[in-house]
């Protein structure tokens, strides 16, 4: 699997109004309904993609920057949208086998923001987040940039992550782990894409 991002977004959509700042430190709650995490992978022969749902997240914001929060992905909802029928029923449940992300003893992953830093001089994003991702029950610090906007009390980000799955014990089919897997074998990075709705 080939991946550039993991996208933190939280829309603006009929969120964004009159614009207030935010003052002092307020906690803003993810809404589900409002949210979306799609998935991208490749391997040597294609590629796939699909989405899994968001269960639950905060995020907390000081002088209209992300100081904090976290939210958590329901893994027992993986689904592969670039293909249809019993194919995509053979991946969908191959993912969630202990060969990949092993729903059955790991229902969710979840990210926790632990510090921010303001991006001043780049072109698109204002913010490097960092934050530890726990995947498959191990945790590893992860930073990305991403674009912040807080307006009365919604907030709107979005940017990107690397995520190496075999540093989660993520390793089927990965050519740095088995010999011999010529075409069959599936890049070590995966992008996610997130987008949260978040508000008071």
């Amino acid at each position: 699997m080939n991946s550039k991002n993991l996208i933190l977004t939280a829309a603006l959509g009929s969120f964004l109004f009159a614009f207030t700042p935010i003052t002092g430190t307020t906690k803003l709650k993810v809404k589900p309904e409002a949210s979306k995490v799609e998935w991208y992978a490749e391997k040597v022969t294609g590629k796939h993609n699909g989405d899994v749902q968001l269960k639950s997240g905060t995020l907390e914001v000081e002088n209209d920057q992300i100081v904090g929060g976290n939210f958590v992905i329901d893994m027992t909802t993986i689904n592969t949208t670039d293909i249809s029928g019993e194919y995509k029923d053979k991946l969908d449940g191959h993912l969630k086998s202990a060969d990949f992300f092993d729903v059955d003893n790991h229902e969710v992953a979840t990210y926790t923001i632990t510090a921010t830093k303001v991006l001043s001089d780049h072109p698109v994003y204002n913010t490097e987040i960092t934050g530890d991702l726990t995947l498959k029950g191990k945790t590893l610090a992860i930073s990305f940039p991403a674009k912040v906007e807080v307006r009365d009390d919604k907030i709107a980000a979005f940017g990107e992550m690397t995520i190496d799955r075999t540093k989660f014990d993520v390793k089927y089919g990965s050519a740095s782990f088995f010999d011999s897997l010529g075409d069959k074998a599936i890049m070590d990075e995966f992008v996610m894409k997130i987008s949260l709705g978040a508000k008071m």
